[in-house]
């Protein structure tokens, strides 16, 4: 008789790529690929960010570099993806959320969020799973989602349609990318306390109202989100692709 062996969790030896690597969930995720032994790049706009996570990560002892780039130039992307070997783990972290009413949601608005959830998200896994093809290597894609990808609430139209859009987008590529063993899975957090959620989160009825909603009785930390991100990242998830990973507190559930 032989026994099973758990798939492993590491990730020694293989590139991780995470846009908004700098802060939040991006940030959490780049710390944990790291800390899981993968070499990690972050991207994000702001180069004084980058040289702040990149110094902090090096006093840690992580392997995390980064670059300073707006994911929304597809064509800075591509020349800089160009030159650089492939990567194997990609998260798409990098989000935008303006909260309003329906009936004032501005135009302006509506495309900012779109360009940076969506369109952002479609090139540049785009231009990654390109450089995998062409190395004939495999890979793992992870979109940072959300809970409201899966269901909405008050002055979230367009954050949620972005989601919805992002959640449609995975299992297309999945299906498509899929005999390239490149897998392309969700991670849908519920309210995370991050710089992003803080000003939702500072009306006391709002974050009442959250709480409610979270069965488990408690928002998020970025802690919480490590450990699924290592998951889809590894082996250990090496049948799941065109899947939504839910870390809700049990939100859905009803």
């Amino acid at each position: 008789m032989s026994l099973p062996r758990t798939p492993s969790f590491r990730l020694d030896g293989r590139r991780a790529l995470v846009t908004g690597g700098t802060r939040g969930i991006g940030l959490g995720a780049a710390v944990a690929l790291a800390e899981a032994g993968a070499g990690v790049t972050v991207m994000a706009r702001t180069a004084g960010d980058i040289d702040q996570t990149v110094q902090t990560a090096r006093d840690a002892g992580l392997p995390i570099s980064g670059h300073a780039l707006d994911v929304n130039d597809s064509g800075a992307v591509r020349a800089l993806l160009g030159g650089v070997a492939p990567f194997d783990i990609l998260v798409n972290s990098a989000g935008l959320a303006r909260h309003a009413e329906y009936l004032s949601v501005s135009e302006a608005d509506f495309d900012a969020v779109m360009d940076l959830n969506v369109k952002a998200t479609f090139f540049l896994s785009q231009i990654v799973a390109q450089r995998l093809i062409e190395a004939g290597r495999p890979g793992s894609i992870i979109n940072v989602s959300s809970q409201m990808g899966h269901v909405s609430g008050p002055k979230r139209s367009v954050y949620s349609a972005s989601k919805f859009a992002v959640e449609g987008l995975t299992k297309a590529m999945a299906i498509e990318l899929g005999p390239h063993n490149i897998r392309v899975n969700t991670l849908c957090p519920t309210f995370i306390e991050t710089e992003l959620s803080a000003k939702s989160l500072s009306d006391p009825s709002f974050r009442s109202w959250v709480l409610s909603k979270i069965k488990l009785g408690r928002l998020g930390s970025v802690e919480d989100i490590m450990g699924p991100i290592v998951f889809l990242a590894s082996d250990a998830s090496a049948l799941m692709t065109g899947s939504s990973l839910l870390v809700d507190g049990g939100w859905t559930a009803e």
